[in-house]
């Protein structure tokens, strides 16, 4: 799939763990594990505002477009 979910790299940026960010987030490691793959078939725009505002990011740091 062209779309890159970015999760991991913000996440080093910031020095948080994956389960503080599912913490700040609402969702299960599970559920961010399945995101952070590649493997999320979509994302709800209010789960995307919440990885913004946790990772203090725009929404192009997290999704990146590449084409195959």
């Amino acid at each position: 799939m062209p779309i890159i979910v970015n999760v991991d790299v913000m996440l080093a940026k910031r020095k948080m763990t994956s389960g503080e960010l599912a913490e700040k987030v609402g969702i299960t490691q599970a559920n961010l594990s399945i995101l952070k793959t590649g493997k999320a078939r979509a994302i709800r725009f209010s789960t995307l505002d919440a990885l913004c505002n946790a990772l203090d990011c725009q929404p192009g740091d997290i999704l990146e477009y590449r084409q195959d």
